[in-house]
């Protein structure tokens, strides 16, 4: 079964950065309309995918506003502005604004320890903090990747105690602070620390402080059972073509991801979000600022939201996919840009298609393919620096135990069970590719040797820390 993950990662750490001498002039409204259409029309042909909503606002100038394709196949309702779609870890950067406005009043404290809203949470003698659950640093295991432990409650209304149930007895993955893994157990107990602090269940807070005063009629907590007006019927991808998702309950998602939203809404809650309607400037910085690791390994990801740019042009970005749904929200706060992609399908290029839509709005040639890695020599005392032995936690929480070792010139990586593969040096410092295969590995350096390395695949980063 699909579950709801980032699909901002692979966007945001495979974006071109490279700054030409000279900026290339403004496209006009006319260019990124007819782009939109271009790329919403090749997506929906080609993927196939049956609805794309698309909107597109530069400063005060509505460029696109548009549905396309079918909001409900089996009854041929077609996509419109006022399509409702599942927006799934979208819904993280409300959930960390509902929180800083909590912090500016004085109720929750960032470096409060998680137990003094959740008592019976087991940290294993650790001390996890707010603001471990807000940039991902927690060690907590995901429930989401926990695969048939999680897979076999997927239907069902879980208690918040049920939920957490799923991994409290697992150890944590690392001490708090000193890695990076997207998970979506923290925000699902950030949502419970609001619920805890407020004393009102999480969908009715965001609805009473966040959607209401924003005027953002069609933002909802995306419950299953009650009627939403417009709500998106969700599609997979299958060999005889599209079918029906699977069931999910969204009071799995929670906090991590079961709002639901339009195109034109979140355009309206980014900008205001950056307008400095929701919270103030020092909230504002803490969510935009990427989390900084003792490795001192570059990191993209603040509090829910993801940090780049896209070639000279500063990014603020989020993608959520979750059953039948794929997403995507970009700002450019530099250039006043901002764009939302959703889809009704999964997969869907949805990242893809914000991206492009930027890159003709600033000028940039488009992008497409991957782009092939790069292939550099590997100096030896990198090869000394790196080699060494490492625990990967796999995407279902398994972990395996890794070699990089270095064979003549060459360095290789050795996953327990599995061939040996070369490892290709990128021009990034510490950054690796795999032959053959897709992704990128980073590793952590300390004291001039790795302590760990992160594999980003384009869905969920998985974690390697160094064992003697």
């Amino acid at each position: 079964m699909r579950i709801w993950h980032v699909t901002a990662i692979v966007a945001l750490l495979t974006t071109a950065t490279s700054i030409a001498s000279a900026q290339p002039p403004r496209a006009s409204r006319a260019a990124i309309a007819r782009a939109a259409d271009s790329l919403a029309e090749s997506a929906l042909r080609r993927g196939p995918v049956a609805a794309l909503s698309i909107a597109v606002v530069r400063g005060a100038d509505t460029i696109v506003m548009k549905g396309y394709g079918s909001a409900d196949l089996e009854n041929d309702v077609p996509a419109t502005t006022q399509t409702v779609f599942r927006i799934g870890s979208i819904t993280k950067q409300f959930t960390s604004a509902a929180v800083m406005r909590l912090v500016e009043q004085g109720k929750i404290g960032l470096d409060d320890d998680v137990t003094k809203y959740i008592p019976n949470y087991a940290t294993h003698g650790r001390r996890i903090l707010v603001r471990h659950l807000l940039n991902h640093t927690s060690g907590i295991p995901s429930y989401t990747d926990v695969g048939a432990a999680f897979g076999r409650r997927a239907r069902l209304d879980l208690a918040h105690d049920s939920l957490l149930a799923i991994v409290r007895d697992d150890s944590l993955q690392f001490e708090p602070g000193t890695h990076f893994y997207y998970n979506n157990t923290g925000y699902y107990m950030l949502g419970m620390i609001i619920e805890r602090v407020t004393g009102k269940p999480y969908g009715d807070h965001v609805r009473e402080t966040l959607f209401g005063p924003l005027g953002l009629a069609s933002t909802v907590y995306c419950s299953s059972a009650p009627l939403i007006k417009h709500r998106a019927h969700g599609y997979d991808r299958a060999s005889t073509g599209l079918v029906n998702t699977e069931f999910l309950s969204m009071n799995l998602p929670y906090a991590a991801g079961s709002l639901c939203s339009t195109a034109g809404d979140l355009v309206a809650w980014t900008r205001a979000l950056h307008a400095g309607r929701v919270v103030n400037a020092a909230s504002l910085t803490a969510m935009t600022t990427p989390v900084k690791l003792p490795s001192g390994r570059p990191m993209t990801y603040g509090f829910g939201l993801g940090v780049d740019t896209l070639g000279s042009h500063r990014r603020v970005a989020h993608g959520g996919g979750i059953n039948g749904f794929i997403s995507h929200l970009a700002h450019y706060p530099d250039d006043s840009l901002t764009i939302a992609v959703l889809a009704n399908t999964a997969p869907a290029p949805s990242d893809r298609i914000a991206e492009n839509i930027a890159r003709v709005a600033f000028g940039m040639p488009l992008r497409a393919a991957p782009e092939r890695p790069a292939d550099l020599p590997v100096a030896v005392e990198e090869r000394t620096r790196v080699a060494g032995n490492y625990r990967i936690t796999w995407p279902d929480g398994s972990r395996r135990n890794v070699r990089v070792f270095a064979s003549g010139e060459q360095l290789m990586l050795q996953i327990e069970g599995q061939p040996a593969t070369r490892l290709m040096k990128q021009s990034a410092a510490n950054s690796f590719a795999v032959a053959g295969q897709p992704g990128r590995i980073m590793f952590d350096i300390t004291n001039g040797a790795a302590t760990g390395f992160v594999v980003d695949r384009g869905a969920r980063p998985m974690e390697a820390v160094r064992v003697p």
